[in-house]
């Protein structure tokens, strides 16, 4: 029978694949339109493709006029490139980046080139650059300049035209660019000009290139601003679209031939950038080399358990001689204060919402939702901007720089602190080494697997020599044997940090194996801040305890249990005082589960519905439902699961007895 149903399963496979791969024929109704709007589309180009006379067409395309058309078009195209390269990438970043007042009408201003009649434009051009214009008397009695027919009025009117192409493919991309990467190399020391060119450029560079040659194209074939702003003059501002123009009144079939050169240029630019002019991110190709699988238990990573951290050649390397306490009071949607010794390793739990990320970006300076007052140290690095406070931050993703090798993402922070380029190289290949990772220096984030990423990630952070480390969720996006293996090369290293670490996790396993301290917050606030241990015996929060697999049920002390919130009530061994708040915490292995009603000492009882089971390890866990008491996860064996033969809606009893209630006054 499991073969059957394999075989069918791969049937059924086969014809999904092929049904996912067959042709959509499109309605008629549709289909037609969209080929007349092709043939509409397509007829001219034929046209000029029918009526060029091929035989004639080296003799045109040389004469003295259109050489010399063709030479200033260039001229005039390249210099409207790089005008607009200097004016628009920048432009292009704010509307992207920045929030401010007026962006809808700044962006409009950008597209509104791209609608106006270039003739109109030009007109505008003169009102505004002309030698009766706004600026053009101030232009030519100051510097001297004088636009309108001139070169560099060309030049002007092409780039007014041309620009836009640049700004929205160039935003575009930056709108599709995740910011943590800009975020993180902040963190790592990097002013935000250099941010911009070593790590934003580099990741937009096809929605740049694209932008640019868009740009190019564009000036190269502009008409109606030209003509109307900077005139028509042989030599001076008579491009090859001008050239065009004039020989279509007395030579029709060299004017043919010229625009045959001009489509060929523009249906060039556009095969070359393949569909990528609408500025959204260009996958990189991994390189040739395979994905490196994580190394077993043998390789570098595991010679972190025996002893100190070495360098390649085995020396043992020096600690960092540096003691960073914190200090920290956050004000805004998180209020809470945070004091820590150097060394100290802090997990900050808390369910989604809780303000887990947003504490992390207050003390990275990075959010306006909380504000840090912050001191590491002895230096107060409040009121300094990101990449001056020391504080090295690492995503969940690990944000690496996809353009830069693993070594030189791990050099990246100290060549942002002015570091010379070979002793960061050396500094980070010994931080490469000593996380196991020293052999894939050459390799790029594509070519590694999520563990040796992320440790590189790590290198990456510790070697810019931060006050205070931030891990946000490091471990999440790994399998479980890959996250053993990195959480002990984490703890590892954080156990000689001389600062403080904060890490954000969701898992307890983390949470108890990483940390001195865990500080469990809720809407902002830290609702308990303890080690680890005594989270565990006595979690202050029904979310924390359920992270950590236990039943807690909120409710108010009474004369004789609990009341809980949810209905019921609840007999227990302690006592409070009456109207206390109290979290009732069960372990799932003090409930016993029954067929039958249990008789004997249990004093809470309760009927319920199984709705699910699940294996935990070697055991399984029970969810019960019930009308007379909120849901009870119990965990028992496998054996005896069968014995009284559980499944999902099998009526049960569960019992706990009072002694096994743990009462946490909140």
């Amino acid at each position: 029978m499991s073969r059957l149903r394999t075989r069918t399963g791969t049937r059924t496979g086969i014809r999904i694949g092929t049904r996912t791969r067959a042709r959509t024929r499109p309605p008629l109704a549709l289909a037609l339109p969209a080929l007349l709007a092709v043939a509409f589309l397509l007829l001219p180009l034929i046209g000029i493709l029918v009526r060029t006379q091929w035989g004639e067409l080296g003799a045109h395309l040389t004469s003295p006029g259109v050489v010399e058309a063709l030479k200033l078009s260039l001229l005039v195209s390249l210099w409207a490139l790089a005008l607009s390269l200097l004016l628009g990438v920048p432009l292009a970043w704010l509307l992207a980046r920045v929030e401010f007042k007026g962006k809808a009408l700044v962006r409009s201003l950008v597209l509104l080139p791209m609608v106006l009649p270039p003739t109109v434009g030009g007109v505008a051009l003169l009102l505004g650059f002309g030698r009766r214009g706004l600026l053009g008397p101030w232009l030519e009695g100051t510097f001297g300049i004088t636009l309108p027919f001139h070169t560099s009025g060309a030049v002007v009117a092409a780039t007014f035209v041309a620009m836009p192409f640049l700004v929205i493919s160039l935003e575009g991309a930056l709108g599709g660019l995740r910011q943590s990467y800009e975020e993180t190399a902040a963190s790592l020391g990097a002013s935000p000009v250099r941010v911009f060119f070593t790590v934003t450029l580099p990741m937009v560079a096809p929605g740049l290139i694209a932008g640019a040659a868009l740009t190019w194209a564009r000036a190269l074939g502009e008409f109606g601003a030209t003509i109307t702003f900077a005139g028509n003059l042989p030599g001076t501002t008579q491009t090859l679209p001008l050239q065009v123009y004039l020989l279509l009144q007395d030579k029709p079939e060299a004017a043919t031939s010229v625009s045959l050169l001009l489509l060929a240029i523009a249906m060039g630019v556009l095969i070359a950038l393949r569909g990528r002019w609408t500025g959204t991110p260009v996958a990189r190709e991994a390189a040739s080399a395979p994905v490196a699988e994580e190394a077993p238990a043998s390789d570098p990573g595991a010679a972190f358990e025996g002893g100190p951290a070495t360098k390649a050649g085995g020396t043992a390397l020096p600690p960092d001689s540096g003691r960073w306490p914190l200090h920290a009071t956050v004000t805004g949607f998180n209020e809470l204060t945070l004091d820590a010794e150097p060394g100290t390793t802090i997990a900050v739990v808390g369910e989604n919402g809780a303000g887990k990320t947003t504490l992390l970006r207050a003390l990275l300076g990075l959010t306006p939702r909380a504000h840090a007052a912050l001191r590491l140290g002895d230096t107060d690095v409040t009121a300094l901007p990101p990449h001056k406070r020391q504080v090295a931050w690492v995503p969940q993703d690990g944000a690496l720089f996809p353009h830069l090798t693993a070594l030189a993402n791990t050099a990246y922070g100290l060549r942002a602190r002015g570091v010379p380029r070979a002793e960061a190289r050396r500094e980070a290949q010994v931080w490469l080494d000593r996380l196991g990772v020293g052999h894939l220096a050459g390799r790029r984030p594509a070519q590694l697997s999520g563990g040796q990423a992320q440790r590189v990630a790590l290198a990456r952070a510790l070697a810019a020599q931060p006050r205070l480390l931030l891990l946000d969720e490091p471990l999440a996006a790994l399998d479980q044997t890959t996250r053993a293996r990195v959480r002990h090369t984490l703890r590892t290293h954080l156990a000689g940090f001389g600062g403080v670490c904060l890490i954000v996790t969701h898992d307890p396993v983390e949470a108890v194996s990483l940390a001195d301290r865990v500080l469990v917050l809720a809407d902002g606030r830290a609702l308990q801040d303890a080690p680890p241990a005594e989270v565990t015996r006595h979690p202050r929060s029904p979310w924390v305890a359920r992270m950590l697999g236990r039943n807690a049920w909120p409710g108010t002390a009474s004369a004789d249990g609990l009341a809980l919130a949810a209905g019921g009530r609840l007999v227990v061994a302690e006592t409070l005082p009456e109207g206390a708040r109290a979290l009732a915490i069960i372990a799932p292995e003090a409930v016993s589960v029954h067929r039958d009603r249990p008789g004997g000492s249990p004093r809470n009882v309760w009927p319920g519905t199984v709705r699910e089971i699940t294996a935990v390890g070697s055991r399984l866990r029970v969810l019960i439902a019930s009308a007379a008491a909120p849901d009870l996860v119990a965990e028992i064996t496998p054996d005896a699961a069968a014995e009284l033969g559980l499944v999902d809606g099998a009526a049960v009893w569960t019992s706990v007895k009072a002694t096994e209630v743990t009462l946490v006054h909140l």
